[in-house]
């Protein structure tokens, strides 16, 4: 009995192990098959054309990988956050983190002062999708999909529950996700992404940025012609409006660029006709508004100020603001680049620098990378938000393994 008992445990081992061998066999074919779909420049055509670096789990070892520049450390605030995405900062150091998959708000705290945090609590549930953070004299106001909520911030317990205070945002489409922030000007910015990939928008809320005031009530366009800027924010000394624009799929593998726009009422940034410096989209079919040729649409709209490598997927912001890192950093953006899915080989995965002198932008360069890994065929992370911590820590949120990292600067 126990022979035949062995046996039978044996044969079901042998075809569990062969089929885990075909799976992975079965995934890397595919792997490989899909890559073969991309031509010389990087880029192909329908729906082969996808190329998305397999998710690793977290390890910690995965930490000696990340690379940041001279003098900077990068360590682990939290794991196990679940599907972390904005991140906004109280003046006591908590950390809110939005999880739209989970419909909730954690908090994290570091209690001990080592850099990693170790009291959490969900303080918001069941707000389905739940993304954009903001926080202003002790209120907390939210985005989902189709509203905006505020409530008030608490130190212990869950929040009261939020009422909304805007409805019938456009609905979800093709990028659902929506982002705030309040302004200089005390009223509150709205980002509403495009439905589809290129297309004439039917609601004029679409591809826009919206602005309300804080109560709520009546609001307004902002900005249009944006096809998904996630991530924005204003100077801390100009007051001036920054975001980076996500550009359209399917042109090429380096067309259209990522764009950092300066944001300003009343201004149409070109989508879906133009991109980057009023450069014609010869993709988009359907002709521009007001019988105009595209050549003199495009001429009315505000040029990118920088561009970024197409594809990276900017959606996360913070200009820093406190004064531990270098003063050359100082006034600086970092910007989240969650990655590329449909270009070969993989581009994203990591961190922007956004150098601001005197106000203005001179440069985008790499702040973080590291995350892709086996020569580019794997990843251990996709960074989605970016928040300051009162003790000058930077602190970037991956959404795929649900760990935020914390980087700081090592003085001397």
């Amino acid at each position: 009995m126990f022979v035949r008992l062995r046996i039978l445990l044996t044969g079901l081992l042998i075809v569990m192990l062969a089929g885990a061998c075909q799976n992975h066999s079965t995934g890397q074919e595919r792997q490989d098959h899909n890559r073969e779909n991309f031509n010389a420049n990087g880029y192909g055509e329908g729906e082969l054309a996808m190329f998305q670096p397999r998710q690793r789990p977290f390890r910690k070892a995965y930490l000696d990988r990340l690379r940041v520049p001279a003098g900077f450390e990068i360590g682990v605030f939290a794991r196990n956050a679940g599907h972390a995405r904005m991140m906004t900062v109280l003046e006591d150091g908590t950390v809110l983190v939005s999880r739209p998959n989970q419909g909730d708000v954690l908090a994290l705290r570091d209690t001990d002062g080592d850099g990693e945090a170790d009291s959490r609590r969900v303080v918001v549930s069941g707000i389905p999708d739940v993304h954009g953070l903001v926080v202003r004299q002790g209120q907390l106001y939210l985005a989902a999909p189709r509203r905006v909520f505020v409530t008030e911030i608490r130190s212990e317990g869950a929040y009261p529950e939020p009422r909304p205070i805007l409805d019938n945002l456009p609905a979800g489409g093709r990028h659902p996700y929506r982002t705030l922030g309040i302004g200089p000007d005390n009223r509150l910015y709205i980002s509403v992404g495009s439905s589809c990939n290129a297309c004439e928008e039917e609601n004029p809320e679409h591809a826009a940025i919206l602005r309300a005031p804080l109560s709520g009530g009546e609001r307004e366009i902002f900005a249009e012609g944006l096809r998904n800027t996630i991530g924005f924010g204003w100077h801390p000394q100009t007051g001036e409006m920054w975001g980076m624009d996500i550009g359209t799929d399917w042109v090429g593998a380096d067309d259209p660029p990522e764009e950092l726009n300066r944001l300003e009422a009343g201004a149409h940034y070109g989508w879906p006709w133009c991109f980057g410096d009023r450069q014609e989209d010869p993709t988009v079919d359907v002709p521009p508004p007001d019988n105009l040729s595209r050549f003199e649409f495009c001429a009315r709209t505000r040029p990118a100020v920088l561009t970024h490598q197409a594809h990276s997927t900017p959606i996360g912001w913070a200009f820093y603001t406190e004064r531990k890192f270098p003063l050359e950093y100082q006034g600086d953006a970092f910007i989240p680049l969650r990655g590329s899915w449909n270009r070969y080989p993989a581009v994203g995965y990591g961190v922007a620098r956004v150098d601001f002198k005197n106000g203005e932008p001179v440069a985008i360069e790499p702040f973080i990378t590291g995350f892709l890994i086996e020569d580019g065929d794997a990843h251990f992370g996709r960074p989605a938000g970016a928040a300051v911590t009162p003790d000058g820590a930077l602190l970037i949120s991956d959404d795929v393994n649900g760990v935020i990292y914390r980087v700081t600067y090592r003085v001397e």
